[in-house]
């Protein structure tokens, strides 16, 4: 991996995008968000997570966060275990998925082909982090989380999207505890 996609500096603010594997879209039932959103906030109240902005799309997540306990990384694998786990049983326990075979076999196959891992793999490995270092890059990147679903089509306004945080920078609440100063 480039020495450009590594968390260097445990107290810096970083912008992290992960997938899906295979680039899923998962996220299109109400209840797998709502997994995320609860993790996330769990990590804000519990587990020193500062998030300065969000998004949640169909195959992936932005944010923009700090870690103020512990190790950027290993709250990053922390957050992506918990969920990979959760989002796996929410989805084998959901009679309505009508995609529930084809998922949990592309979990199982995802997890077969790496040898980090010993069963199913949610999340795709990489985080790609990259530290923000200047208030012009932040807002660079916190606009480019905001406009995701506005390129995709899903929303004309950005505050519009229920799973972001835009909403919070238009001064609505939002559902995760979002830090816009």
């Amino acid at each position: 991996m480039s020495r450009n996609y590594k968390f260097h500096n445990a107290e810096g603010l970083y912008f992290v995008s992960f997938a899906t594997v295979f680039w899923i879209d998962v996220f299109v039932r109400l209840e797998y968000f709502d997994c995320l959103v609860k993790n996330l906030n769990y990590c804000v109240a519990n587990k020193g997570m500062e998030v300065y902005a969000y998004c949640i799309m169909s195959s992936h997540v932005h944010l923009v966060f700090r870690s103020t306990v512990q190790k950027p990384e290993d709250l990053l694998r922390d957050f992506k275990s918990q969920t990979s786990k959760q989002l796996i049983r929410l989805i084998n326990e959901n009679n309505q998925e009508s995609r529930q075979e084809w998922m949990l076999n592309a979990f199982k196959k995802a997890g077969l082909k790496n040898s980090n891992n010993p069963g199913n793999q949610f999340w795709q490995q990489h985080n790609k982090p990259i530290e923000l270092w200047s208030n012009a890059v932040i807002q660079q990147k916190i606009d480019y989380i905001h406009n995701n679903p506005v390129v995709a089509g899903l929303v004309e306004n950005d505050y519009e999207y229920l799973h972001s945080s835009a909403r919070d920078y238009s001064g609505t609440k939002g559902l995760v505890e979002v830090i816009t100063t």
